[in-house]
Order: C-alpha cells, then structure tokens, then sequence
C-alpha cells in the first residue's frame, strides 16, 4: 500500500504527516513502513542526520544496469519500525525509471508512505516525475491549510487526491465544508495546529514522542 502526501502551496506541514503517518503505519505493521523522501525534509524532522550516501534522485538518475533491487540499498533505519529513503543530491529525473521504482513500490508489503512535496503546474521533469508518485498512489493525500491561495492552487492541478488532510489554525474563514465543496472530496483527517508538536519536530522527537493529538488525527488515515 503506498500513500503520497503532498500540497499545493509551501509550510502546510505535508513532511510532519508524512513522517506521522509513517510512525503509525510502522508500529501497526509486522514488517514496518517505509518513507520515500521527494522533498528532502525528512531526515529534518526526524531528527537524523542527512544521510552521506545516495538517495533516490541519484537512483532516477542511474544507468539501466542499476536495477530495481538497488532501491532496498538506499534504506536507512530512523526510528522504530520505520526506514527512510531519502532525495539525494539530483534533480528528480527520467520518468521510465519512476514508473520502475513505483512498480517495486507496489509490490513491497511494507506500507510505503512518500513524501512528495510541493505540486505544481511546471510541468517540467522533476514536476511530472513527482506526479507520477501522487497519480500511483494507493491513497492520495493533499495536505493543506484552509488557505484560499492553497486551495485555488490545487484546484487549478490536472489531477484530484483521494481526501484531504486538513491542518487546522484558528482565525482562518474557510470551514471543512469549504474545502471539500472547493476540492470535491473529502477531508479525510483534522489536524490541529499545537505547540506540542512543533516543540517535537524542534527538538527531533516527533517519531520517538508523536504527540497523541497528531497520531489520534491520523488514525483513520493509517
């Protein structure tokens, strides 16, 4: 199963689910779960280092004699139950060697949760190789505020999520039902803005402490 998380616009806090949903799906799995980094945050807020050796930019970026099999090399462990593996240095490029990557993706019995960062309507290669990672998702989750400029961006995007990940701040106009009348699907999970949770990230704890409010949020999701 491979969930993509991604947003629209900047700081809608889509690497913070993306590592909680892969905590919650790592203590539930007998196998763990996996977080495939497209952003380059991840080691950020799980409090790692940045890994010194290749990622998967530099995989995309390999010649064909480089196989599938190579992609269970770039893991590395960062928490209990969860391995990560991270962007490298590349751009993300060649779409013929995403498409195999997400075949291998597919068919891990690991939950796989990717980050995909920022969409948009570049259109350029890195833009449609992470779309490639939304589009094969299993679940598909946009991870935005009640922002009018976040939602007007992905609504103008060619392609829909499966739900929505609403993180929710006090002071903003626009509702749930906003966001769903705006998207037409539905907001799968709430999640409210806390200082616990930003005092984690801060302090690189958030996949060893994962705040009860943030895991009971996403539980549905998971």
């Amino acid at each position: 199963m491979v969930f993509s998380c991604w947003s629209a616009k900047g700081g809608s806090g889509t690497t913070v689910v993306a590592v909680a949903l892969a905590v919650l799906l790592g203590r539930d799995s007998d196998f763990g779960s996996v977080l495939v980094d497209l952003d380059g945050d991840g080691p950020t807020v799980l409090g790692v280092p940045e890994p010194s050796g290749p990622g998967l930019s530099d995989w995309l970026a390999a010649s064909p004699s480089v196989g599938a099999a190579a992609i269970e090399r770039l893991e590395h462990s960062v928490a209990s139950g969860v391995r990560l593996i991270p962007r490298g240095r590349r751009l993300l490029a060649s779409e013929d060697r995403a498409a195999m990557c997400l075949e291998k993706l597919v068919d891990d019995e690991r939950p796989i949760v990717v980050d995909v960062g920022r969409m948009s309507n570049a259109d350029d290669v890195e833009d449609r190789v992470r779309r490639q990672f939304v589009e094969a998702a299993t679940t598909s989750l946009l991870v935005t505020r009640p922002c009018f400029i976040s939602l007007r961006r992905a609504s103008a995007l060619p392609f829909r999520p499966t739900g929505v990940v609403l993180v929710e701040e006090d002071g903003r106009a626009l509702s749930r039902s906003d966001v769903e009348d705006v998207l037409g699907v539905p907001v799968v999970a709430a999640v409210a803005v806390e200082p616990a949770v930003a005092r984690c990230v801060d302090s690189g704890l958030l996949a060893a402490r994962l705040p009860a409010p943030l895991g009971k949020a996403l539980r549905d999701v998971a």
